[in-house]
């Protein structure tokens, strides 16, 4: 099989680059620098009054709970995953009692996502005009042991315009991580609703319809990997058999394999690379951030199968696989995580092999975190724009 020419790294504008590679508010080091000062600051005050009973249990508590702080705030600093105010908020809501109370407290009440229709054969209403708009798309599968999908759609710009009553759009389908991620985070931590608007300005890609997808099975704290578990949920189907079918009924969608990409980020992105793999029929273009091709840890999920762990290894299948329909794909990693770049390069090199387009993006200094998979997502989002449309005919 004669190799595929090398794919090219889309060029974006700095300024677009430069934002999606800025911390959030709740992501600056002088937060957790603060804490840290505060906290020692308060244990020098205690040990000056250690003589004072009460002084000492106080400063005492005062002093830990701040060192709680700061290194809450450093890991949180490091790895990206609550960006603003609003993150934190739908974090706090994802928990119960207390924490969701504290949720309600921070909510402001705006840029809430809209529930989807419930009839699969009712049109999106949406409002007049359109931007940001986002669906809340529940889609529960108990016939695939899914027993709740929250996933989120993000409108492009004037879709629900009447001037674009009988226009179609692209479809990019993102997984998030695994575990404890949940399709709220490319909204939060990935930033993707900011991203798709400020590419889209600057007409670097045209409109295009943006899926975060649940693949959590209602257990968020579980690696699944997004695979089809025997005796379990079985969510690679659920995502090409039940999700894709749903938004192609309920949206204009350009509903065919050229115009759908599906992409994700650590576990996620080893869902898509192995879901777009076994599923060319449905994805033609793949765009991963922080890859990876084997499950490693996450293998017990499979119980011992070999047939399952075969399967779903792309590491064992992909260097032999055969490809009735070409597929392009995109692997976007930080230069601080080796690992991360040895896995990228020998994904892209087995998919040369095979005759496939792919490429790699480096960000120096990123590691495996929140922060690359925000700073490469417009690289990810251009490459399945160019994918998406004819040779050479700009975005507009």
């Amino acid at each position: 099989m004669t190799p595929h020419a090398a794919a090219s790294d889309p060029v974006l504008p700095p300024d677009i680059t430069a934002h999606a590679r800025d911390l959030g508010p709740l992501e600056s080091p002088l937060i957790w620098l603060t804490a840290a000062g505060a906290a020692v600051a308060v244990l020098a005050v205690t040990i000056a009054l250690a003589h004072h009973r009460r002084a000492r249990r106080w400063g005492t508590a005062g002093a830990v709970t701040l060192f709680l702080v700061a290194a809450v705030t450093a890991v949180n600093g490091y790895v990206g995953y609550v960006r603003t105010p609003d993150d934190l908020r739908r974090l706090f809501e994802r928990g119960s009692g207390a924490a969701d109370a504290v949720g309600m407290l921070l909510d402001d009440g705006i840029d809430e996502p809209d529930a989807a229709p419930d009839s699969a054969a009712a049109p999106h209403p949406g409002p007049a005009s359109s931007s940001d708009h986002i669906d809340v798309l529940s889609l529960p599968d108990p016939a695939h042991a899914v027993p709740s999908g929250e996933n989120y759609v993000i409108l492009p710009p004037g879709y629900t315009d009447p001037a674009n009553a009988a226009r179609r759009y692209p479809v990019v389908y993102l997984i998030h991580g695994y575990p404890y991620g949940g399709p709220l985070d490319w909204l939060t931590s990935g930033a993707a609703p900011d991203t798709l608007r400020s590419l889209e300005t600057e007409h670097v890609i045209a409109p295009m319809i943006t899926v975060s997808v649940d693949l959590t099975a209602g257990t968020p704290s579980k690696d699944w990997e997004g695979v089809d578990v025997p005796g379990g949920p079985q969510l690679e189907t659920y995502l090409a058999k039940t999700v894709v079918p749903a938004v192609d009924h309920r949206y204009r969608t350009i509903p065919d394999r050229r115009h759908r990409a599906l992409g994700g980020m650590s576990g996620g992105g080893f869902a898509a690379l192995n879901t777009g793999l076994h599923h060319l029929d449905e994805f033609a273009t793949l765009v991963i951030a922080l890859p990876y091709d084997d499950l490693n840890n996450s293998i017990g999920i499979l119980d011992g199968h070999a047939g399952a762990i075969a399967t779903n290894t792309p590491r064992r299948y992909l260097p032999t696989m055969a490809f009735p329909q070409p597929i392009a794909v995109m692997l976007a990693v930080g230069t601080g995580a080796p690992t991360d770049v040895a896995t990228a390069r020998r994904i892209a090199d087995a998919l040369h092999r095979r005759g496939q387009e792919a490429v790699v993006h480096s960000e120096h200094g990123f590691n495996h975190t929140w922060h690359t998979a925000r700073a490469t997502l417009p690289y990810l989002l251009a490459f399945a724009d160019e994918h998406f449309r004819p040779t050479n005919i700009p975005a507009s």
